[in-house]
């Protein structure tokens, strides 16, 4: 009886834990987009004014990063779909 479960388990968890894992990095990747374009608008309110050039050197930075985290994990789930 055990050993039916087992295999049963065998053949459906990894066709449930691998989209799982798509999903995730999906998931995680809209976050990361949504935190880079967050501050983009008052970083563009401010573009000009005076002292706006610490905010925008914290800024721009910040986008970069968070971009890049949210490109690379929607790469990585193509790459988990890929295989």
């Amino acid at each position: 009886m055990f050993s039916l479960a087992k295999k049963f388990l065998g053949h459906v968890i990894p066709g449930i834990t691998r989209p799982l894992h798509i999903l995730w990095n999906q998931v995680i990747g809209f976050l990361f987009i949504v935190l880079a374009l967050v501050p983009v608008p008052g970083a563009i309110r401010s573009f000009g004014k005076e002292g706006s050039g610490a905010r925008l050197a914290l800024t721009i930075p910040f986008v970069l990063l968070m971009g890049w985290f949210g490109v690379s994990s929607f790469w990585r789930a193509r790459k988990i779909d890929k295989s």
